[in-house]
């Protein structure tokens, strides 16, 4: 059986004039560059010092930097898509967005990995050297990428076998929704978002708390971290928004049913680009060690002091 999302039929009747377009598109494109600059800057600085690709803590944060990079990238191509060339290819559309939801649902596990990480640094400091090695960081990456796939890969297997052939050779306004657009897809779909909810929601109360409780009452340097665990943990919330996605997008349309393009802008820059451009400010600035690699590429300075 299947449907057709009153979200998109609404998108698709209400269509931006020519400057409201071009203004959203301009916004989300400088917004966009200014982010992989910066995110470029990390990788790099990451790539040149031994200091950090040894370090699990700074291998789950350039995995998260090089996620979230891909994943801005697809989705600004994909929202200039949607005010140029208008639609695509349904097999072209699947691609994008297998991608897309393969880097926005790691987005979640990776920033809850980052937090059990630091309450074992912070909670557990004789015991961060022997759980957190290398090669356990690099399972979990694996293990972050295996568990994204497992609940996104049966909605392209699902439409593979359902859909006519016909139907992969027509051209659609490119969504998650009309690429995918069989019933038991959905259901899934909602099924799976609650239980990645719980489960992401869980690790914030109880890590975080954790840390806060451990900063306020144990020494000067889990104090400091206090900062940058309130701002982890915003982030953290923020990019769970992305597990409810359905109902919010249906809230809106409910709330705004007139303007309910201009909320689904304000949602995507608050739920998918706000998030991530917490990332370089938490780890790229407020880092001391990051930082001070950092500025010599960002600034392109020439002076540069080795520890």
């Amino acid at each position: 059986m299947n449907v057709s999302s009153p979200n998109v039929t609404v998108v698709l009747q209400n269509r931006d004039s020519f400057t409201k377009a071009l203004t959203k598109n301009m916004i989300v494109v400088i917004i966009s560059i200014s982010i992989n600059y910066i995110y470029a800057g990390l990788i790099f600085t990451f790539c040149k010092h031994q200091i950090f690709y040894t370090n699990p803590r700074y291998i789950l944060f350039i995995h998260l930097v090089i996620n979230d990079m891909t994943q801005v990238t697809l989705t600004v191509i994909l929202f200039i898509i949607s005010y140029t060339i208008y639609k695509l290819s349904v097999s072209v559309c699947c691609i994008f967005i297998l991608l897309v939801l393969f880097t926005t649902e790691n987005t979640p596990l990776n920033l809850a990995s980052m937090a059990v990480e630091c309450y074992i640094a912070i909670c557990l400091p004789l015991r961060h050297v022997q759980i957190c090695t290398v090669s356990r960081t690099l399972m979990l990456i694996g293990l972050i990428w295996a568990t994204s796939m497992l609940s996104v890969l049966p909605d392209l297997f699902v439409t593979l076998a359902t859909e006519p052939l016909d139907f992969f050779h027509s051209r659609v306004f490119c969504l998650r929704e009309t690429a995918f657009r069989n019933y038991h897809i959905i259901r899934k779909r909602d099924i799976s978002y609650a239980v990645f909810l719980v489960i992401v929601l869980f690790v914030i109360i109880f890590v975080y708390f954790r840390i806060l409780f451990t900063a306020k009452t144990a020494s000067r340097d889990a104090k400091k971290a206090r900062n940058t665990v309130v701002l982890h943990g915003f982030q953290l919330l923020l990019s769970t928004a992305s597990y409810a996605t359905p109902q919010l997008k249906d809230a809106l349309q409910h709330w705004f049913p007139e303007n309910y393009t201009n909320s689904l802008f304000a949602y995507y820059i608050i739920v998918q680009i706000l998030p991530r451009s917490i990332s370089p400010i938490i780890y790229g600035i407020r880092d001391k060690t990051f930082r001070r690699y950092l500025k010599r590429y960002l600034l392109c300075t020439r002076s540069f002091h080795k520890p």
